[in-house]
């Protein structure tokens, strides 16, 4: 039902999201072995993904939507360790017990839970974890979004935390305030408004021609099924 939400908003969301800290990125290393087969859902346009694909670990890249699509595959190309796959995260259509870890980078709020927490049992190797992340901004909405969906899918998930301070410059901070799925498209009505209002936020908060975001990357990971 989600998968339709970011069509038009793929090269915004491409340019200016923000990615994962190396910090959170060695962390995660760690809860993943070498050989490992990764599913990574809801991929978007592969910010997590390609963090990932550098460190060599095989990687189905599961994205619904055809835009974000269209960007994975700039983002992937020149990683042969990877496969995108046009399926939703509650039917994935990987192979049965085929997976040593799920990840979902900024998009476990997306999932109809109980389908999902499915899904990840269906496809996980016997010991298969899933590793929630999310980049929260303080008084952004992906603080509720990860609170709420974190605490819905895991039982009693460990939690890292890992400084992600972001700059963005006014092509930027407009690109950002323009790739989430309830932003204005520019052939909406209230387009030139909205970005009136982002456009005031950066003169009224910018230092030197950057804006400053102190984001907090936050790492769940849990034994599927526990």
């Amino acid at each position: 039902m989600n998968k339709e939400l970011f069509t038009g908003k793929a090269e915004s969301y491409a340019k200016a999201r923000p990615g994962y800290p190396q910090e959170a990125m060695d962390y995660i290393s760690t809860l993943i072995s070498v050989d490992a087969v990764i599913a990574d859902i809801g991929a978007g346009t592969g910010k997590f993904t390609e963090q990932l694909a550098v460190r060599g670990y095989k990687i189905f890249a599961v994205e619904p939507n055809s835009d974000m699509r269209e960007q994975l595959a700039v983002s992937l190309a020149a990683f042969s360790n990877t496969t995108i796959v046009p399926s939703p995260a509650e039917a994935t259509t990987l192979p049965n017990q085929s997976i040593d870890v799920i990840t979902c980078a900024q998009a476990l709020h997306w999932f109809e839970p109980d389908a999902f927490r499915a899904e990840c049992i269906r496809i996980g190797k016997p010991g298969a974890i899933v590793i929630a992340i999310y980049n929260n901004t303080p008084g952004g909405s992906s603080m509720t979004h990860s609170k709420s969906s974190t605490d819905v899918f895991f039982a009693n998930p460990t939690v890292r935390e890992f400084p992600n301070p972001i700059f963005y410059t006014r092509e930027n901070w407009v690109a950002y305030m323009t790739s989430h799925s309830h932003d204005p498209l520019p052939t909406d009505s209230n387009y030139a408004e909205h970005i009136d209002k982002v456009s005031a936020i950066f003169d009224r908060e910018n230092v030197d021609g950057l804006l400053r975001r102190d984001v907090i990357t936050k790492v769940f990971s849990e034994k599927v099924g526990v």
